[in-house]
């Protein structure tokens, strides 16, 4: 899976890890020092609102030092383990992840626009005439040079990612098929190297852009939420907290993922083996269509009872699963609000502040709450994870996976 698209993988992430976090380092330590003495100004704070924010030395620079950190981190690997697939994978995740930054940019500077668009509503709600009409259509053609030019980024964005995902699979399938003869006596080895590299590819480009978008979503919003903080001095229960509104985001954001991770932790297992039966009955079926002795009656109806035990257990433990989702995603709908609730009866904000805290803080929540959103799709790819794993050890001669070997002494116990 990954050896396929990256070379030495667990060296590559490893060293990809460390790069990454001294990078960071170097930036939050030194970055404005460095880039000042450049020739960028960075003296300004606050948000350009339009598509100026992307054209502002603290953006350009940004953008020189993360070119800089993913070309060196690029030419090492290539002068150290050179890859087939080297371009794809190390220059093209790095652009994926640029992509992602950028788009999280324009949701920062969304939610900056928010703040004076709902000011000017409050204000003319009032009635006495200090904002016209034209102010309003002004805040609304801001937002669409923000947003429209978006759409084409999107579009190229994900055209993007689909070309990187396929290469992926390619990845993958030109490494089966070249080991064919080790793989091909694994239980349900065709529709291993066609079907899970095919659903991995495609749970890989919506699973792992979300994941990527997350960590820049954290970047970019966890500074403001930090700025807007300043605005709410006391929380309900908690009282006065430095930075209350990081710390609510992070503490609930981490209740309801321990509560799903909980909840769900034997889905996984149970989608491996739904995949398992499902490809044993499959198999006597098409051994039927060749073979008169294949496929009796008494054979395919313990083969399907197998199928329908495991997925009775599958709604079983989905139902308990879904209840705790559920409940969390309502009460998430509202949480911010109930906090917010001393703050905004005292008077201290307007509105404009108040949906830029609620925006800031649902996405900050959201990107935190990944695992809860993703939680079915993640349970999924480690199914497929396990399945794609008998290959691996079928190509080095290892023994099978843990959960390979229970099921064929299952198998064999049945039998």
């Amino acid at each position: 899976m990954f050896q396929s698209f990256f070379p030495q993988p667990k060296l590559f992430f490893s060293s990809l890890a460390i790069w990454s976090g001294l990078l960071i380092l170097v930036w939050y330590s030194f970055g404005k020092k460095i880039g000042e003495s450049i020739g960028f100004d960075l003296s300004e704070t606050e948000t350009v609102i339009g598509l100026g924010h992307f054209i502002t030395s603290e953006f350009l620079w940004f953008d020189m030092f993360f070119a800089f950190g993913a070309l060196v981190f690029f030419f090492v690997w290539r002068s150290r383990s050179p890859h087939e697939w080297q371009i794809w994978s190390v220059l093209g995740s790095a652009l994926l992840i640029f992509l992602s930054y950028a788009s999280v940019q324009v949701s920062v500077v969304i939610n900056a626009w928010y703040g004076p668009f709902y000011n000017d509503i409050q204000t003319a709600l009032t009635g006495d005439g200090g904002i016209t009409a034209s102010d309003l259509y002004g805040h609304f053609l801001i937002f669409c040079t923000i947003a429209f030019p978006y759409i084409l980024f999107i579009i190229l964005n994900r055209f993007f990612t689909a070309h990187y995902i396929f290469r992926w699979r390619t990845a993958m399938n030109n490494y089966y098929v070249e080991r064919w003869k080790q793989v091909r006596n694994i239980e349900g080895a065709s529709q291993r190297i066609q079907e899970d590299t095919m659903r991995f590819a495609a749970i890989m480009e919506g699973l792992g852009v979300a994941f990527v978008d997350s960590i820049m979503t954290l970047i970019a919003f966890l500074p403001v939420l930090a700025a807007l903080s300043v605005h709410v001095e006391t929380l309900p229960i908690l009282g006065a907290i430095p930075y209350p509104l990081v710390f609510l985001s992070i503490v609930w954001s981490l209740f309801g993922t321990m509560v799903l991770i909980l909840a769900g932790i034997k889905l996984p297992g149970l989608e491996f083996k739904n995949q398992r039966v499902e490809a044993a009955f499959r198999k006597e079926l098409v051994l039927g269509e060749e073979d008169d002795q294949s496929a009796n009656p008494g054979t395919l109806r313990d083969l399907f009872a197998n199928v329908r035990r495991n997925y009775f257990r599958i709604y079983w433990h989905y139902t308990y699963f879904n209840l705790f989702r559920y409940m969390y995603i309502q009460a998430d709908n509202v949480v911010a609000y109930i906090f917010l609730v001393p703050t905004i009866v005292s008077g201290r904000i307007t509105l404009g502040i108040m949906n830029q805290i609620l925006r800031a803080f649902g996405q900050v929540a959201s990107s935190f709450q990944f695992l809860v959103s993703s939680w079915t799709t993640i349970i999924e790819l480690i199914s497929i994870y396990k399945r794609l794993q008998a290959f691996e050890a079928a190509v080095n001669d290892q023994p099978l996976p843990k959960i390979d070997q229970e099921f064929i002494e299952s198998g064999s116990q049945e039998s």
